[in-house]
């Protein structure tokens, strides 16, 4: 591990929750949704209706209420979303963890931080409602990245506000409201902002991957999930 993620390891020394107690961190299970999982094959998996039996049925089997999973894995998700490709790149390689639980699920902060931006990232395929928060640890700053939110946890916001570990953030999107993502939470970690405000690439090219990896760790290492 390089420097960022030994101090990311070291925030916690166990298990923090990322979504509301009614869904304990013993009823996560963990989800494959690459293009090396045969399961989906012949899904669209881009369609969220389809995503969402899908994940119900990984659910039912492994007798969970969370699934869970996601980073660093190429996906076909992207398939259907334009502002993913361009003329030489291709962007499908994930960089956060997908927590997948219904729309209205509470998002619990992990660690104390505050408010840097938020924004309605509502192109189809983007975050749709996003909140950032900055966090300060030892001489470092960093930053967290929860996506696909209501448009309700934006509402009276502002930049600067304080939140404890643990306390409520945020509530998960309908599709509608998500930019046609059955409903889920983004959660990503970003060393460098750069200037980025209320968004930040949750998607990237295998060209860039190296850089990325580095910027925006697994955030199991803090959340030990």
């Amino acid at each position: 591990m390089n420097t960022f993620e030994q101090l990311l390891f070291s925030c916690s020394e166990g298990t923090i929750p990322i979504l509301e107690h009614t869904y304990p961190v013993s009823s996560y299970v963990p989800l494959d949704l690459s293009v090396e999982n045969p399961h989906l094959k012949d899904l669209d998996i881009t369609n969220p209706i389809v995503c969402q039996t899908y994940i119900d049925l990984v659910l039912k089997k492994e007798e969970g209420l969370v699934a869970y999973g996601g980073y660093l894995e190429q996906r076909n998700l992207y398939d259907d979303k334009g502002s993913f490709y361009s003329a030489d790149l291709q962007r499908n390689i994930h960089l956060g963890i997908d927590y997948w639980a219904p729309a209205g699920t509470k998002v619990l902060v992990p660690l104390d931080g505050k408010i840097h931006s938020f924004k309605n990232n509502d192109v189809k395929g983007d975050y749709g409602p996003t909140i950032i928060m900055e966090h300060h640890f030892d001489d470092l700053i960093f930053y967290t990245l929860y996506g696909h939110l209501s448009l309700e946890s934006l509402k009276g916001l502002t930049v600067g506000m304080e939140f404890s570990a643990g306390s409520v953030l945020a509530t998960l999107g309908t599709p509608d409201i998500n930019v046609n993502y059955a409903p889920h939470l983004h959660f990503q970690i970003i060393q460098d902002l750069s200037d980025y405000v209320g968004d930040y690439p949750g998607v990237c090219a295998q060209e860039d991957l190296d850089y990325y990896k580095k910027n925006c760790p697994d955030p199991n290492l803090l959340l030990k999930i």
